[in-house]
């Protein structure tokens, strides 16, 4: 290795040349890519997108992203659609072919091929003067300078370019579809993104008893209910039951701290009134975001004004959204 290369200087180069491509691509979207947006929302089909080499793990990305965004979509490696894999495309599919020059072998055999069945064709190419190109139905024009490799061989900028094109394409669809975050959860069940777009309030407290107290409440019967109920706080009520205030253990040691005789306090004495409350219908992401910005550990559910449950903290750190 030749320590006298500036490394650093080198990533920035690399950096700067594909962030370069990236910007010129707007430059490059024309008419072709608003109607290949309008024929995919349109299609009664699926997308189907292929490619050989690194432009068949683009298309594996963009195939992904359409997915989760709303546009069904697979992939297809054009070296395996020419021994069988092509019976998975039918009449109504649109077809995305990913390659650099656009004038690779296994291209060159797939087109036809494709051109005989019926299929839409798109080009996603940096060769828009290229045996695929002039093939296709519409061209996504993903022109580039050249690569980041010093060498103008090993595939950087295009594929990026590629990538990045393949984005602006399934953000375009999801905006058209007017794609909405519980689209988006439907299709995201698993893991704390999944959880952040559909758990609810009503999915968490399930879990825990409901710590309450009348407002006439007792020093010594609030301890007791706090203990009880193990979530280190309880709610207070008036007599119609709807919810006053709420007693923390950070409260009761406050209280023990001062001067006051405990004795002769009720629980209206030292709750916290009016305090920050939930409906059971929001999502357990908000309960999160207002315990985070009022620095507390515990929110009460309410329906009706009426407290119906706790969310604590180790609820959310258990569900893996915290």
């Amino acid at each position: 290795m030749n320590l006298r290369k500036n490394i650093l200087k080198i990533a920035q180069n690399v950096l700067i040349n594909e962030a370069k491509a990236i910007n010129d691509l707007v430059n490059y979207l024309d008419s072709d890519f608003e109607q290949c947006v309008y024929e995919i929302l349109n299609a009664k089909g699926r997308v189907v997108i292929t490619g050989v080499g690194k432009s068949a793990i683009i298309a594996q990305k963009i195939v992904a992203t359409l997915n989760s965004t709303g546009t069904p979509a697979l992939f297809m490696h054009a070296a395996d659609a020419i021994h069988g894999d092509l019976g998975m495309v039918q009449k109504d599919d649109i077809m995305i072919c990913i390659s650099k020059s656009g004038n690779t072998p296994e291209v060159k055999v797939l087109v036809p091929l494709l051109k005989r069945r019926g299929s839409m064709l798109v080009a996603l190419v940096s060769n828009v003067d290229s045996y695929l190109a002039h093939q296709a139905d519409f061209v996504l024009n993903a022109t580039i300078g050249q690569e980041a490799c010093p060498l103008n061989l090993a595939p950087t900028t295009s594929t990026t370019a590629h990538l990045a094109m393949g984005d602006a394409l399934a953000v375009c669809l999801l905006e058209a579809r007017d794609f909405s975050s519980e689209d988006f959860a439907q299709y995201h069940p698993g893991g704390s993104l999944g959880k952040q777009l559909y758990l609810r309030i009503d999915d968490l407290i399930k879990q825990n008893q409901l710590p309450k107290v009348k407002a006439t409440a007792n020093f010594k019967e609030v301890i007791f209910e706090i203990s009880a109920k193990r979530l280190g706080a309880t709610s207070v009520v008036n007599e119609e039951g709807k919810l006053i205030g709420i007693i923390t253990d950070g409260d009761l040691r406050r209280l023990m701290e001062s001067d006051r005789d405990i004795s002769q306090v009720k629980a209206t004495d030292f709750m916290t009134a009016n305090p920050t409350s939930l409906s059971s219908e929001d999502f357990a992401a908000k309960a999160l975001q207002i315990m985070q910005s009022k620095n507390i550990t515990q929110i009460v559910a309410v329906k009706d004004g009426k407290p119906i449950g706790f969310v604590h903290l180790h609820d959310l750190l258990k569900e893996g959204i915290a």
